[in-house]
């Protein structure tokens, strides 16, 4: 079978350009640490802030949701809804999640209501957050600082005002 010169490059080219994408993908998991938001579980979007009423503790009190497990490593437990995150919803009279430096933070995220985002502005914790599905993404806090949190994906008419804040004490 004759394959035209100008088709053999064109064929030769996009599978080094694949082949580059797949390392690139390849790069950016294992050497930067990106890692794509794992649903850990489900929960009932209507009751999942009623103590008690999964196995998640998304119903207990803001405070309660920040867990130390041991000395440097935290789990997080962030109820989005309209128009607030909870816990570290700084704008609705919350304090900001508060953690030491070269804490290990595990963040597991849902939504009571509706589509939201979560990005963690100077890391790479970004993640969709869906109503009734659990997520789970863990990061690293080595430089003290306030990292403020804000919902990327539009959720309403007050979307602007959905942030909170992560202090990483030094």
């Amino acid at each position: 079978m004759h394959i035209d010169r100008h088709e053999r490059i064109f064929f030769i080219a996009s599978a080094l350009l694949m082949v580059v994408f797949a390392l690139a993908v390849g790069i950016s998991g294992f050497v930067y640490g990106i890692q794509v938001p794992q649903p850990v579980g489900l929960v009932d979007p209507r009751t999942v802030a009623t103590p008690g009423a999964s196995e998640f503790p998304f119903g207990d009190s803001p405070e309660d949701r920040i867990r130390e497990l041991s000395p440097g490593r935290y789990e997080v437990y962030i109820l989005a809804q309209m128009w607030k995150f909870s816990p570290g919803s700084i704008n609705y009279g919350e304090k900001p999640i508060t953690v030491p430096a070269g804490s290990t933070v595990t963040f597991y995220v849902t939504s009571k209501d509706v589509q939201h985002g979560i990005k963690l502005q100077g890391t790479n914790v970004s993640m969709m957050v869906l109503p009734g599905q659990v997520s789970r993404l863990t990061a690293t806090f080595d430089v003290p600082g306030e990292y403020d949190f804000i919902c990327h994906e539009y959720c309403g008419a007050a979307h602007q005002t959905m942030y909170g804040r992560l202090v990483v004490e030094p």
